[in-house]
């Protein structure tokens, strides 16, 4: 916007040279009049679309707030609105988990965790065959010292039946870790420690008569379906995971031979046993 020499802004209306002080007002105010009354205009006009602007923008956001309302409306409720707009008609079911349905997903996920990971299922007694294993081991070394004690004999005791009788002689002089005589694998109650358990329950099978040495001749195993003398291809253990013989319910069991080794079998025996005469195999009570 320029000035003349009047001094009065002219907009760029008044490109004509002044004359005079007088003359160039006469022409200049009727112009400067003009702008200003166009410029008013102009503000009114900016004025009202502003204004129009605003208005419209508040009403697409209170059209978006009553969409997210409607949207968030629990369904099944009468009159409620739909984000896309339209009515609800026939009530619908509510989203989520009810009751009966969650009670349901939580017995299927125990019956699951009790089939892979329970007392009974496959990995778990892999697991208890393992430590039965090393309890045998450690039941070897007390024969050993036993062995030493009395020339080479092994515990033993007339007319016994059961193996509770001839390997409670280990405890307390010879081991007094007593939880090594119940298999991990078993439900067998635990023995107090360092007494003898010549009348308790424990979880292994006993050949009465052996002498230790033999690779080929069995000592100990876990608890057998029978005292038979068995042969390869023998059930020894419990094969539907019910008593007799199940220490490790239906996945077989543990031998002990007299040379210390251990060995693992399905319950079909695995290999051949061999007995001399006067062996006799003791289970333990049931």
């Amino acid at each position: 916007m320029r000035k003349c020499q009047t001094g009065i802004n002219c907009n760029g209306y008044g490109n004509a040279p002044c004359r005079s002080k007088d003359k160039h007002i006469e022409t200049i105010l009727p112009v400067h009049r003009k702008c200003e009354a166009l410029f008013a205009r102009e503000r009114r006009i900016l004025r009202k679309k502003w204004r129009f602007h605003q208005v419209e923008n508040l009403a697409v956001a209170q059209d978006a707030r009553l969409r997210y309302k409607a949207g968030m409306t629990v369904y099944g409720q009468s009159g409620c609105v739909r984000a896309h707009g339209g009515r609800c008609g026939a009530p619908s079911a509510r989203s989520g988990f009810s009751l009966v349905e969650l009670i349901i997903v939580l017995a299927l996920m125990i019956i699951l965790t009790v089939m892979m990971w329970g007392f009974t299922s496959e990995s778990h007694q892999h697991a208890a065959q393992r430590a039965c294993r090393q309890n045998l081991e450690k039941i070897y070394v007390a024969l050993q010292i036993y062995a030493n004690d009395f020339n080479g004999k092994l515990p033993d005791s007339t007319n016994a039946t059961r193996s509770e009788e001839p390997l409670s002689r280990l405890v307390p002089r010879y081991t007094a870790d007593t939880s090594i005589f119940i298999c991990p694998g078993s439900k067998d109650s635990p023995l107090p420690s360092g007494v003898s358990f010549a009348n308790r329950k424990i979880s292994y099978a006993y050949y009465l008569g052996q002498r230790l040495g033999d690779a080929r001749q069995p000592l100990m195993s876990d608890w057998q379906v029978n005292p038979l003398p068995k042969k390869a291809g023998d059930l020894v253990f419990s094969a539907t995971g019910k008593p007799p013989g199940n220490n490790h319910y239906k996945y077989g069991g543990n031998f002990l031979f007299c040379d210390g080794h251990t060995e693992l079998t399905p319950p079909q025996l695995a290999f051949s046993l061999v007995t001399t005469n006067g062996v006799v195999l003791l289970n333990p009570k049931p």
